[in-house]
């Protein structure tokens, strides 16, 4: 991946949880055996409480639901 090791990201995600909308792309963490691997993700339905999110848009089966705060949390049993 381009940048790795010099500290810049090729994403710009946002990380504010008051201004996330539908199509955002997001940083999310998983529970369990995935805790500490940062993965990727683009905002599918934004809620008060949760979010549904993707780690592939083109796939319409790939649904999880998360945390809603700057890096939201998937569940280990929820990943798609």
């Amino acid at each position: 991946m381009q940048g790795m090791g010099e500290g810049s990201c090729p994403f710009t995600f946002n990380t504010d949880p008051a201004t996330f909308k539908v199509g955002d792309m997001v940083s999310y963490r998983v529970t369990g055996s995935l805790e500490g691997f940062p993965f990727a993700g683009t905002l599918l339905e934004v809620h008060d409480d949760h979010v549904v999110l993707t780690s592939d848009p083109e796939d319409k089966a790939s649904r999880m639901r998360a945390t809603r705060e700057s890096r939201p949390v998937v569940r280990e049993e929820d990943v798609c």
